[in-house]
């Protein structure tokens, strides 16, 4: 694997999770951090030893008020957005740039074999709100904080967040957020449908990586194949998925998991299943 100055990766027992890691700047997502995702997920995707890929947030800090001592905070921050330090003097084509460069590492997230999960450890705003969008399932911590303040500050969600979010709320609660920069906590991202779970902030990577666990469990080849008609139906006429969904069933019917998982089924035993 490469090595990363903004990123930090452990793998164990098929399980990926990659960190974000710029403290200094709460993690925020500039040109040298969108380049390092690309090049960290396209590596990964190529790894049969990883099935499941988490990501996080690395520690940000905190400040005591009466000492001003600065100490690490794991639950400050898991994207705070882009780096607005880079964007301030953006021309037009610049900026299209940079949101073209964000959009290839979210699709990886989007469309890679392994499933992806966001372990959201704090402020997810802008960017770090449109990242965990592309991930497949996003678990928050009880003090996550997501939101969209883009057009407070003149400008469009630029990596996705137009598209994704009315995608998994709703045109009309996707509206809200962006016309009103409004942040919502852990509890409402979760009543409207942004975050599948949110756990006690200590229980927020045993969670992820027990989730993980039991994806990695399955038959991964059938749970990439699946990723990938969900994906790609999402958007078709219901005709055109269901038909394209009987092509990939068939494609899974002649593997060597369902002959072991099915086989395994009617013989009251463990499957074995291997395929990836």
């Amino acid at each position: 694997m490469s090595e990363f100055k903004n990123l930090k990766l452990a793998v164990e027992d098929e399980v990926a999770v990659l960190t974000i890691s710029r403290p200094a700047a709460l993690n925020a997502l500039n040109s040298e951090t969108l380049d390092e995702l690309n090049v960290a997920l396209t590596e990964i995707e190529a790894r049969d030893d990883v099935k499941v890929l988490i990501l996080t947030g690395g520690p940000g800090f905190k400040k005591n008020k009466e000492t001003g001592e600065k100490t690490e905070d794991p639950f400050k921050s898991f994207v705070a957005g882009a780096d607005i330090s880079e964007m301030v003097n953006f021309t037009a084509a610049e900026a299209r740039a940079f949101g073209m460069r964000a959009s290839v590492p979210f699709f990886k997230l989007q469309n890679m074999r392994q499933v992806t999960i966001a372990a959201v450890n704090g402020f997810a705003l802008g960017g770090g709100c449109e990242i965990s969008m592309a991930c497949d399932i996003r678990i928050a911590s009880e003090n996550a904080t997501f939101g969209q303040p883009e057009t407070g500050l003149g400008i469009i969600p630029g990596f996705g967040g137009t598209q994704r979010l009315a995608r998994l709320v709703g045109m009309g609660r996707a509206k809200e957020l962006i016309f009103t920069c409004d942040s919502i906590d852990a509890q409402e991202a979760y009543r409207i449908g942004l975050v599948n779970k949110v756990v006690a902030k200590e229980e927020l990577m045993p969670t992820a990586k027990a989730m993980a666990k039991k994806i990695a469990s399955k038959g991964s080849y059938a749970v990439s194949i699946a990723k990938a008609a969900i994906n790609n139906g999402y958007d078709m006429d219901i005709k055109n998925a269901v038909e394209m969904e009987a092509n990939l069933f068939g494609v899974t019917c002649s593997t060597h998991d369902k002959a072991e998982g099915m086989g395994a089924f009617l013989e009251r035993r463990e499957a074995n299943l291997t395929d990836f």
